[in-house]
């Protein structure tokens, strides 16, 4: 993991990812990219061209003027950093970004007085989320300590999440992450007996192990009446550091973690979220 890209905005929010992503890197000897998008500046998408032009540079002055205060952190220190500021105002460019300097990890804080209130539901970072080629790590609260010690991911074991589940196991152990696999068992339409959900979860990790089916005692079966109470009393009992979860761009969250169910994740998850694009 040798780069890390951080869009910011200069807000506490920012901060909080900004020191995450300073211990990561310090970590596993990354290089940190801050980026800022002028292009998120309402005074600039609601202007005409002609004064579009004018406001851009502007912002362009203030941004690098604002990085100088911004990026002056005692734990930055020891850690290659670098800025960009761009005048985007389409989040998938932030893909641009991220395939010009081959960056392995998005870290990204989330906004707004209930924090996680809107990461999915037509924010910045469900932007960012649903078109980023690479996994994206959102930070709701400041964590000074931040770890990746416990890990839950959750899945419906899909034959379509072999590659998200190659993506992050190979993450999870360059951290040094225990990761537990889950599968949350609803009493809708979908479920399934014990039998039913041993052999799709087995048949999933025959193919994404190669045939090494000891993954098996990793994975928790989780019997609730909705995905987010599952998760959430789980990953407090285990004492978990953050849930991951697949993504499948436009469409959110795959199969369970989608429309409001994913919304109250969002909101109510005190934990970092972090999310691979199928």
């Amino acid at each position: 993991m040798k780069k890390l890209l951080v869009p910011v905005d200069f807000s506490k929010y920012s901060e909080y990812a900004l020191e995450v992503a300073a211990t990561l890197a310090k970590q596993n000897n990354s290089e940190i990219i801050v980026l800022h998008m002028m292009g998120l500046s309402e005074a600039i998408l609601t202007k005409d061209e002609a004064q579009e032009a004018t406001e851009a540079q502007f912002y362009m002055r203030l941004a690098e003027k604002r990085f100088n205060t911004f990026l002056d952190k005692p734990y930055l220190k020891g850690i290659k950093v670098s800025e960009m500021v761009q005048n985007y105002k389409i989040f998938s460019e932030i893909n641009t970004v991220v395939n010009e300097n081959d960056v392995d990890l998005i870290v990204m804080g989330s906004h707004g007085s209930s924090g996680l209130e809107e990461v999915f539901v037509g924010s910045n970072t469900e932007k960012v989320v649903r078109t980023s080629d690479v996994p994206v790590l959102v930070i709701k609260h400041r964590a000074k300590d931040f770890n990746v010690k416990e890990v839950v991911f959750a899945c419906d074991f899909k034959m379509e999440n072999i590659g998200v589940y190659h993506k992050a196991m190979k993450l999870f152990k360059l951290l040094g992450s225990n990761v537990r696999l889950v599968y949350v068992n609803l009493p809708d339409e979908t479920f399934k007996s014990t039998s039913q959900i041993e052999e799709h979860v087995s048949e999933f990790l025959f193919k994404a192990e190669s045939g090494d089916l000891s993954v098996m005692d990793k994975v928790v079966y989780l019997n609730d009446y909705s995905v987010e109470s599952a998760l959430f009393k789980y990953s407090d009992k285990i004492g978990a550091d953050i849930i991951a979860l697949p993504t499948h761009g436009r469409r959110g969250i795959a199969h369970f973690f989608s429309g409001s169910i994913t919304e109250r994740i969002a909101n109510h998850s005190e934990l970092p979220v972090l999310t691979f694009k199928i």
